[in-house]
This record gives C-alpha cells, structure tokens and sequence, in this order.
C-alpha cells in the first residue's frame, strides 16, 4: 500500500464538489487516489454529474488505504442505511492512518461509530442535526476543519479543499501546499470560519409573547436602546427575571443576543453599503469602529475590512 494513498468513498447524489475539490487537491500533489462506491461503475451526484467508481465495495479491499475521505450530499440518508457500505468504511477505518469527511460524509463515519466523543464539524446547516442524532459527538460548527487525534472533519463543500491542501501541508510542507494553492487560485490558509459565509441558526425562538416582542424589537433596530433594563422594562419584568427567561427560551443571554443581531446587521451594511465602518458602527450600537472590529474578530473571525472585500455586492 503506498503511504500517501486516498480513498474517496461517495454514493448516489453525492456532493459534486465534496469529491472533486479534494480530489484535484491531492492529486495535483501527487497522491495516488481511487474512488469507491457501493457498486462500481457511474455514480451521479446530486447536480447530475456522473464519476466513474474505480471499485465497488465488494472487490476494494478496505486495508488498501492511508488516507479515506467519506463525501457528503443530498443521498447521505441513504447511504447511511446501507449496512454494507457502513460496515466496509468501518473497516477501512480501522487500518487507515487518517479519516476524514467533507460536509456532510460526517453523518456516515458517525453512522460508523467513528466520531463518538469527538470534536468535529460539518456544514453549518447540519450541525444541531448531527448533534441531535448523535449525542456522542461533539458538534462545532464554526470552523473550516477540524482534526481531533486522526480524524479530520470539514465544513460543507469548498472547504474539502481546505482540508485537503492541510493535509498536504502536513505530509509534505508548507511549499508544497502553496504550490498546489497557487495552481488553484486558493487560500493555502483561508482566513475565518463558518460564520463569515452564512448567519447560522445560532439560537431558539422564544415561546412567550413577551419574550418574543423583546426578539422583534432587537432585530427591527438593531443599534437601538437594548440594554438590560430597557429590554426588561419592555416585557414588564425585572432585569433578573427577563435573563433567566431569555437565556432559557432563547439560550443565550440578552446581550449577546443584542451582540450578535447588531454583527449580522453590520455583516449585511458592509456588503451592500458604502458607508464607512465608523459609521457603520455607529450605527449598529458598537460606538466606534474599534468596538466593531474586535466583536467582529472574535464572532465572524476576520476583519470588517476584509469581510467587506470579500462579500462586497454588484449593488454596492
């Protein structure tokens, strides 16, 4: 067995980008790579395109690898129920140096017993689901990729490619990696996480009518007055008892509910307004564009700045 090879396992409706981003990662880097369904032959991905499966289950052997990457895709569910294909990936996994899933592949190598209590993610849609399924594992949706001992999980369809060029820098250096990012017109390290692509289902919606006038408040002026007294004085509490209410129904506190309504609403200004970002955060209720970098750092994960560069709208 060479020790750099990649096995791809996919199905019927897998993710074209789950296994064609990765794929053309590592072998522009020299790995040898063969693709594994359960029966050889064309296989169509959720998009329509068909790869040709070098192997079926039933004649790869599953010691055959160094490296296997379980893909994603809309026929993930089904996949899961193939005890055949299950039990093949538990197999390989078990003489495999490392594991790895794209998006939603993280499903089958759970189905598989693989990621029982650890950390890992997937695309961020799916997460609280993978979660709920799941209770073993240890669900984060924020970042691109995450390695926990010698299983690798990535987040949903490009950032594949994220893991896979980690993957190369780890086998075969920093220059080898860039070389392959380069080629590709990639980031060797993409800077941010989950959350600078999409705004997460990151809390609950509450189930009283107060509570849920104090949500609508927030979010119809989001730079407005919300401070814990003004928010309480709203739902005809007391500031002690709307936290605890809010942070039950809602789960999370208030202020960082408020917090996180005002980033979305800078999020959406940056990429479709002009406006400076000190005016920006002004306007928001961050006070000064300090203030906004910071929060935005620590929830989005990269500058205003460089949010607006890459999001920036036609419109704007």
């Amino acid at each position: 067995m060479d020790p750099r090879a990649v096995t791809f396992v996919i199905f019927e409706q897998y993710q074209t980008l789950d296994l064609t981003g990765p794929f053309e990662v590592l072998r522009r880097a020299g790995y040898p790579c063969r693709i594994v369904a359960p029966v050889a032959g064309p296989v169509h991905s959720n998009m329509g395109l068909a790869v040709y499966a070098d192997y079926g289950i039933a004649e790869a052997d599953p010691r055959d690898t160094d490296t296997l990457l379980v893909v994603g895709g809309g026929g993930v569910r089904d996949a899961m129920r193939d005890r055949d294909l299950v039990a093949w990936i538990v197999a390989a996994a078990a003489s495999a140096d490392r594991v790895t899933s794209v998006c939603t592949g993280a499903f089958l190598l759970a189905e598989a017993g693989l990621l029982d209590g650890l950390r890992v993610t997937t695309h961020w849609r799916q997460g609280e689901r993978l979660a709920r399924d799941y209770p073993a594992v240890r669900v984060d949706c924020e970042p691109i990729f995450i390695q926990d001992g010698r299983v690798w999980t990535s987040a949903g369809v490009t950032a594949g490619m994220d893991l896979a060029l980690a993957l190369v820098e780890l086998d075969l250096g920093r220059e080898a990696a860039l070389e392959v990012a380069r080629e590709l017109v990639m980031f060797l390290r993409r800077p941010g996480n989950q959350s600078q692509f999409s705004v997460p289902l990151w809390s609950a919606q509450p189930s009283s009518e107060p509570l849920r006038a104090v949500v609508d408040a927030i979010h119809a002026n989001p730079g407005g007055r919300h401070g814990i007294s003004d928010l309480a004085d709203l739902a005809g509490m007391s500031s002690r008892h709307l936290q605890r209410r809010f942070t039950r129904e809602v789960g999370v506190p208030p202020a960082s509910y408020v917090e996180r309504v005002r980033i979305e609403a800078a999020q959406r200004a940056l990429a479709e307004r002009d406006d400076p970002v000190e005016s920006i955060a002004r306007h928001y209720g961050f006070g000064t564009a300090e203030t906004l970098r910071r929060a935005f750092h620590r929830l989005v994960g990269i500058a205003p700045s460089d949010y607006r560069d890459r999001f920036r709208t036609a419109h704007a």
